[in-house]
């Protein structure tokens, strides 16, 4: 079993920055793909980026289409811990953000595929 608690979202101004912040517990993290998705109200959870090993070089990570260049997934095994740096936000990525654990060695972007996930952190972003 993995727990998984996110913090570090909030009201930000296009353009602006934020970090996200998901603390894991009751397993280690090492050898599982951690992931990011969102859910905006009335629409699918959709993934986000993932990562499969600590602290995420690009080699091992991978991004939507929609957040590649401006989002990035860290991943701090020895603490536990991933990231999201959110930069150049855009109004249009104002939901509530995911934290999700896959306990497999390969990242796939299927919701389903997931296991493990937090209970979200809400980003919103002004225009």
């Amino acid at each position: 079993q993995v727990q998984l608690v996110e913090s570090g979202g909030g009201l930000v101004q296009a353009g602006g920055s934020l970090r996200l912040s998901c603390a894991a517990s009751g397993n280690s993290l090492s050898g599982y793909i951690v992931a990011w998705f969102r859910q905006a109200p009335g629409k699918e959870r959709e993934f986000v980026g993932a990562c499969s090993r600590s602290p995420c070089p690009t080699a091992y990570t991978t991004y939507a289409s929609s957040v590649k260049g401006r989002f990035t997934i860290s991943r701090d095994d020895t603490k536990n811990m991933v990231y999201l740096q959110l930069s150049a936000l855009k109004p249009e990525d104002t939901a509530v953000y995911f934290c999700a654990v896959r306990v497999a060695s390969v990242p796939v972007r299927a919701v389903d595929e997931y296991r493990f996930w937090g209970q979200g952190t809400q980003v919103t972003v002004a225009s």
